[in-house]
Order: C-alpha cells, then sequence, then structure tokens
C-alpha cells in the first residue's frame, strides 16, 4: 500500500498569521504537520501588495527554499537585498538572517525547509529591515 498525504493547503491547513496580529497583510499555512512530513517542512505564504514582514528570522538547524509563485518581492539576506521576480527560487543557508517585503501586486510564496525541525529552530529578530 502506498503511503502518502494528500491535502489542499487553502482549505486544510489553519492560517496561522491572525494569532500573530499579522492578518490580513499576511497569510501564513505552515503544512509540516497536516502532510505528516517527517525530514521536511512546507508553508504557504501570501502578502499584500507592499507588505514588508515586521520581523526577520534565522534558523539553528533547518536549510530553506523560498519560491515565489506569485506577484514580485524582496528578500533581504543580511545586509543585501535581492529582487525577486515569479519562479524565482532562493536557498537560504540556516545562519543567514532573512526577510521579505512584496511588490505592488502582493506576493505568494511557497516555503521548503529542511531537516524538520519542529518549533523552537528559528530565531526571530524583530524590527530587523529598516531603510
Amino acid at each position: 500500500m502506498a503511503d502518502y498525504t494528500h491535502i489542499n493547503l487553502k482549505e486544510d491547513v489553519d492560517d496561522q498569521a491572525p494569532n500573530f496580529g499579522l492578518s490580513p497583510n499576511l497569510e501564513t499555512r505552515m503544512a509540516r504537520v497536516p502532510l505528516e512530513m517527517e525530514n521536511a517542512g512546507l508553508t504557504y505564504l501570501r502578502m499584500a501588495p507592499g507588505f514588508r514582514l515586521p520581523f526577520a528570522h534565522k534558523h539553528k538547524n533547518q536549510e530553506e527554499v523560498y519560491v515565489l509563485v506569485s506577484g514580485s518581492a524582496r528578500i533581504k539576506l543580511e545586509d543585501e537585498v535581492r529582487d525577486m521576480k515569479q519562479w524565482d527560487a532562493v536557498r537560504v543557508h540556516r545562519d543567514t538572517v532573512r526577510g521579505f517585503e512584496a511588490g505592488d501586486e502582493g506576493a505568494e510564496f511557497i516555503a521548503i525547509g529542511a531537516p524538520n525541525t519542529g518549533p523552537g529552530d528559528a530565531e526571530v529578530i524583530q524590527d530587523w529591515w529598516r531603510d
């Protein structure tokens, strides 16, 4: 028998952004647990036009890849800011501090992280990205 999990990211995964007061500018659906992932994580992110995350983060163990599936965005990696367009993929080392800002059309990302580290692996840095 095949071993798999089939879910819909928008229907079957709760949006966590309201829990942190970030809705409606941000939608965050963390699918690691609903997908029963053992070795990686997957998150859907939607950012409103022009919205900049009010925090950045890095990880103790998890490497991540961010794929911009629609819209445009800027990603700040340590001291470097990079423009992203649809279907750009950015791999980020666990120790690299990263933050995001949506473009004029907003932005939708799929983030993939490995290894599966669960809660407590991320270090959040408030008010990190300043112009």
